[in-house]
Order: structure tokens, then sequence, then C-alpha cells
């Protein structure tokens, strides 16, 4: 079997369900940027060298693969797993255990650190353009509004798991200063 099929070359794709629409859709755009977040997800997998993270990255992942199908796939097609309250609910714990062991913030930090810390940092910046991506989405069709509070949470996680990593590495955070 190829692993090319031709099928897009002129500008459309099929969907879950057999719907052609355009790639440029906002629908596409959607799932598309979700897809690239996973990636820089692999990015921070192949940095990383903590057990505990690696568990939390490798689950982000599995749920980044079923949102992308979520958002893939109309509404109306009940026969896919979707993202739910329990998955930003088990996330919300997560960031929970790992923020009390943090220090409070009182000022914005510069997104930096170690090569890990700064890949959590873009991968959070990449939630955030994805989350833009799926809000536009819901404005023009029906989608699993649940979808937008997952993303909100899991970029809150990588902020989390930047500053965490910045910790455990003895990383002083650096304070922004407004020049």
């Amino acid at each position: 079997m190829k692993i090319y099929t031709r099928a897009g070359d002129k500008g459309e794709t099929s969907i879950f369900g057999g719907k052609i629409v355009r790639k440029e859709s906002t629908r596409v755009e959607a799932y598309g940027t979700v897809d690239e977040l996973n990636t820089f997800v692999g990015l921070a997998r192949a940095y990383n060298n903590d057990t505990e993270m690696e568990t939390i990255l490798k689950e982000v992942q599995s749920e980044l693969f079923t949102l992308g199908a979520d958002l893939a796939t109309p509404l109306e097609n009940d026969n896919i797993r979707r993202i739910s309250n329990k998955h930003t609910k088990d996330m919300e714990s997560i960031i929970d255990r790992l923020n009390e062991k943090l220090d409070p913030l009182h000022n914005f930090i510069l997104p930096t650190g170690n090569i890990p810390a700064a890949t959590f940092q873009v991968c959070r910046t990449v939630c955030r353009r994805s989350e833009r991506r799926v809000t536009a989405l819901a404005k023009e069709e029906q989608i699993n509004l649940e979808i937008i509070p997952y993303l909100n949470r899991l970029s809150t996680l990588f902020f989390v798991l930047a500053r965490t990593e910045n910790k455990r590495k003895n990383i002083k955070e650096e304070i922004w200063q407004q020049r």
C-alpha cells in the first residue's frame, strides 16, 4: 500500500463521515493545529528526562489524538470517543498536584529555562492557538464544547510543567521587567 493517495492534491480533504471540505476550512485548521501541538508535545517528550512528566505527556498525546478525531468528526456522528469533562478534571488534578510544590507567582515570568522548560512554553503557546482555532470553529459549526475548557486547562498544564522543570533543575525564573 502506498503512503500517499493524491486525494488532497486539489486542496480538499475528507473529514470523518466522508464529507469533502477545503483544506483551509476552519475545521481543518482547528484539528491541524491540534496535530501541530501534538508534534510539539512529542518534541517535549524527546527533551524530557523525568519519568513523571513522561507519563503525563504520553497521556496528553493520546488525548490530543482523541481531540483531533473529535474535531474531524461532525457532532452528529456518535461512533467515536470524544473529549469529556472527565479529561479536564483529571488534568486539573495533575495541575493542582504539581502547582502546590511551586512558589506562588506575583509577577509575569519570561518563558525560558532549560530546553525542556522552553519546549513546554512552546507547547503552551501552540495550545493557546489551538484553543483560538477551536473557538472560531465553534462559532461556525456545532462541535463538542468540552474541547474548549480542555485546551484551556492544557495550556495551564504546560505552563506548570515548565515551571516544575525549572524548579527541579534549580533554574531561577526570570521576572518580566517592563521597560
